[in-house]
């Protein structure tokens, strides 16, 4: 069997894993091994549909030491003012860019794609070839890092969670690309953003409203874009915090601090009669939100438990189809329903959500904190796991354990000198904007309510009949 050995061996080569790498490899003198089973880097976007798109802006994705795009806002479409989001086949050809002008011309990364990671046995990782079956055996020096256990499932490589009959027409929203004339129209399964994307897509290539029907389990809310802008528009990511803190402060529930949100403009929902308990995160355009809302045909609050020919099986009644109707599977999880663990161990780390934010800043973030000669426990302290369970009592949970984390890295002046500086950190520019009026009011209100706000989360959840 071939050997090898390594400072850190980084199982997953996606944003998760990617973005690890890259603060290691600008701010240690460290060897990396990085390994993912996909052929290149990339993780879950070399599987997605191909209409697929980031729902935030480029500019905070990636890693920290390689633009995404050009920071442009885009003037045209339904995106218009609003700085442009990287397609799937953008990220894939970023992340290979990455990998081929930053990692391996350092000298110090090696990239073992195709290989999958089989565990640790008499003291060396094993890793086997998806194409040859040999093995190889990692010596690890520093530690293991587990880049995968929050890896999001998706459509393409999730089988259906219902049955299936022969007769039906089930399709993936990649293989709807590929999709013939449909003279049955199309069912859209699914609430995510998978789901939506799919709908305005069919929308987008002249599909009628009333020939797609959506079944949604659970509906959603979503935050309004203009408030997730970086930049030159960062100013309203500042009233976001603001209005975000109090309505944390004085919510009485889960749902009354989203309807605080909504009064104010910033949260959205598909349906003014429906009081969602599902928040993942997700951004829309107002014109998106409307294109979505001239979809009328909607299921709501039932789990398709079969497609038939003759059309769906669903958790409280049937919904019946001519047998030319195409459906389209958005059902995956998404988000991973993996237990929260300690990020930092002796010879471990388990990259999870530590931030509020994005999964490629996260993941700087806990790089970066390796990267500091820093306790166990201190690391820790820095860094709490927080569960994104895509629900709103769960986000009401990351907000109240999240934000004070985020006020002890600030304390540590490394840290937050990098933090500051970092071109995933949406909120970068905040600081450009403080001779704006608006934005020290804003300021002033956080820190205001900041403390209070904290209370009454920890408090909501707490609470036995909190709903979300």
């Amino acid at each position: 069997m071939q050997q090898t050995e390594t400072d850190y061996l980084i199982v997953g080569a996606g944003a998760s894993g990617m973005a690890f790498a890259d603060s290691l490899l600008t701010s240690t003198d460290t060897e990396l091994l990085l390994v993912d089973q996909r052929h290149a880097p990339g993780g879950h976007w070399l599987d997605a549909y191909p209409f697929v798109r980031l729902h935030q802006p480029s500019a905070y994705y990636g890693v920290n030491s390689l633009p995404l795009g050009a920071d442009r806002i885009d003037e045209q479409g339904i995106n218009a003012g609003f700085y442009e989001r990287a397609s799937g086949a953008e990220l894939c050809s970023y992340y290979q860019q990455v990998l081929d002008s930053c990692f391996l011309p350092s000298g110090r990364l090696r990239f073992a794609g195709c290989h999958r990671y089989l565990g640790l046995e008499d003291g060396t990782h094993r890793l086997q070839s998806v194409l040859t079956g040999k093995q190889l055996a990692v010596r690890v020096r520093r530690k293991l890092i587990d880049a995968t256990y929050t890896e999001a499932a998706i459509p393409a490589t999730t089988p259906p969670p219902f049955e299936v009959d022969q007769s039906a027409t089930v399709l993936t929203p990649s293989e709807l690309v590929h999709c013939a004339n449909s003279g049955g129209g199309f069912t859209v399964l699914g609430a995510g953003k998978t789901a939506m994307d799919t709908c305005q897509w069919l929308l987008d290539q002249g599909v009628p409203p009333d020939d797609i029907c959506w079944v949604r389990p659970r509906d959603g809310w979503f935050v309004e874009r203009t408030y997730t802008q970086p930049l030159t528009l960062a100013g309203h990511m500042m009233a976001f915090q603001a209005a975000s803190i109090e309505a944390a402060a004085d919510a009485r529930s889960p749902l009354d601090y989203a309807l605080r949100l909504e009064a104010a403009g910033m949260f959205q929902r598909l349906d003014q009669n429906t009081d969602p308990v599902v928040y993942r995160g997700a951004t829309l355009a107002r014109g998106e939100l409307e294109a979505l809302r001239s979809i009328e045909q909607v299921i709501r609050g039932e789990r398709v438990l079969g497609v038939m020919g003759s059309g769906l099986q669903l958790e409280y009644s049937r919904a019946r189809a001519n047998r030319d109707r195409v459906y389209i599977n958005c059902t995956a999880a998404g988000l991973s329903g993996a237990p929260a663990r300690p990020i930092f161990e002796r010879d471990r780390i388990t990259v999870q959500f530590s931030t509020i934010g994005v999964t490629p800043w996260s993941a700087a973030v806990l790089g970066q904190v390796e990267a500091l000669d820093l306790p166990l426990a201190e690391k820790n302290a820095l860094c709490p796991p927080l569960q994104r369970t895509g629900l709103l009592l769960g986000q009401l949970d990351i907000l109240a354990r999240g934000m004070p984390a985020e006020m002890k890295r600030r304390g540590v002046e490394p840290l937050d000198r990098w933090m500051s500086e970092s071109r995933l950190n949406a909120g970068r520019a905040i600081p450009s904007h403080m001779d704006r009026p608006d934005v020290q009011q804003a300021f002033q209100r956080v820190r205001q309510r900041y403390r209070e706000a904290v209370e009454n989360l920890h408090r909501l959840i707490a609470a036995p009949t909190g709903s979300g």
